[in-house]
């Protein structure tokens, strides 16, 4: 299973771009006054650590410097002494007060159409975020202090669509002829909006990772951008030799009526099987012949002001399984692309007016011995200028198109409320 290349190729990364930082590095310049100082927040890193992570190393990659993305970043975490070449076997390393505790892992949507061999031409609305991003912590001999700044105002412009609703509406027609030729069975259909900011960001990305239900709630920071998740939704999970992935298909809003429409739905439950199958398809690439289980199939769970359907399939690792293959076979999630895969990725591609960057790709920790990444739905992102966000969902034979496009704006409505400062439903009750 193993796509690994040696230890000593990972150290002379300049061909692919590698930006490598091997000094303590918490957070964009524009953003950190004191870097050494501030509070790493990273999506399911351990709660017991956020508090006295300090960065050790830093990767970040990006498309056009060629390679292959996971196979670095299980080279990289390798030379950073997180060897991740066998997830099949429980964990025996532990990390103590000075040494590793795990590493940030971030993948763009594109890394992961990259991965799967599908087009990735559409532009990029934040082209400085990288593709991949691996950081790796150790833990701090002391707490650090908290950075002493002045807040900033924080002012937040009005969000630019990237398609209008007629487009959107268009695009989901055009899936549904598809399904009509038998190109694609289902596409998920995502669109991106952005507005202007002044002040730090951090604090308003923070509000999004807080949200509740976020699973995989948090930050990462780079030099200049800033990824804000609040995604309830497991791309993959390993523990012991164990996968897991939960895929999210089906929305509705938060009430009782909500939730019997959801739960009756024929449609909803037609689509969600047909993710739950490809993610089944997914994970027995990579896993022992006849282990993959469904463990829950459609339960009904809430997200902020939102009810979502979710399964859990779990399947036991193969002998020697890798990160490397572990990304290849699960990036970019079912979920957020359609079925089969490869078609529907490059239907999106066609259709889709820009990148969607920082979303519908993956985010959040490892360890020696155990993976646990979020898929980045209900994520934001900014730039040095302009806060980002993204939102979609899938369509089949029996999508209404003016439907389609109402229920991504109610899954972008809590994520823009927030990021403005201003109550969600739910804050509200």
């Amino acid at each position: 299973m193993s796509r690994r290349k040696s230890t000593e190729r990972m150290r002379k990364v300049e061909p692919y771009g590698v930006e490598t930082l091997p000094q303590v590095y918490a957070g964009p310049a524009a953003y950190v006054a004191d870097r050494s100082s501030a509070f790493v927040d990273v999506p399911a890193a351990p709660a017991a650590c956020r508090g006295v992570l300090t960065e050790r190393a830093r990767l970040q990659w990006h498309l056009r410097d060629g390679g292959d993305p996971a196979a670095l970043a299980e080279e990289f975490l390798a030379a950073h002494g997180l060897a991740l070449h066998d997830l099949s076997r429980p964990a025996t390393a532990h990390h103590d007060a000075t040494g590793v505790c795990g590493a940030a892992l971030y993948l763009s949507a594109a890394a992961g159409a990259h991965l799967a061999g599908a087009p990735t031409t559409a532009p990029e609305p934040a082209p400085t975020l990288p593709d991949l991003t691996v950081v790796v912590y150790g833990h701090h001999p002391t707490p650090p202090a908290p950075a002493g700044r002045p807040a900033s105002a924080w002012w937040l412009g009005a969000w630019t669509e990237s398609w209008t609703r007629r487009q959107h509406a268009d695009a989901v027609t055009k899936v549904r002829a598809a399904i009509g030729r038998g190109d694609v069975y289902q596409t998920n259909l995502v669109g991106h909006a952005a507005a202007r900011y002044t002040g730090d960001p951090l604090p308003a990305m923070r509000r999004l990772g807080a949200l509740p239900g976020a699973r995989y709630g948090g930050v990462l920071t780079g030099d200049g951008w800033a990824i804000g998740c609040a995604s309830p939704e497991t791309l993959i999970e390993v523990t012991d030799g164990q996968l897991i992935t939960r895929p999210i298909k089906g929305t509705r809003p938060a009430t009782a009526a909500g939730r019997a429409e959801l739960l009756t739905s024929a449609k909803e439950r037609a689509e969600h099987v047909m993710i739950v199958d490809l993610e089944r398809n997914d994970l027995a690439r990579i896993a022992r012949t006849g282990t993959v289980t469904v463990d829950e199939l459609f339960t009904v769970r809430r997200w902020c002001d939102l009810w979502q359907a979710e399964s859990t399939v779990r399947a036991a690792a193969a002998d020697g399984l890798g990160l490397a293959d572990l990304l290849s076979a699960t990036c970019p999630g079912g979920s957020v692309t359609g079925a089969p895969k490869r078609a529907a990725l490059t239907q999106i591609n066609a259709l889709e007016p820009v990148g969607r960057g920082a979303s519908m790709g993956a985010l959040g920790w490892v360890a020696p011995g155990r993976v646990d990444l979020g898929l980045t739905i209900r994520t934001a992102a900014a730039d040095g200028h302009r806060l980002h966000t993204w939102a979609g969902g899938g369509i089949t034979w029996d999508s209404d198109p003016a439907a389609e496009v109402d229920e991504a704006a109610a899954k972008t409505a809590p994520i823009r409320a927030t990021l403005a400062g201003r109550p969600t439903r739910h804050d509200q009750r």
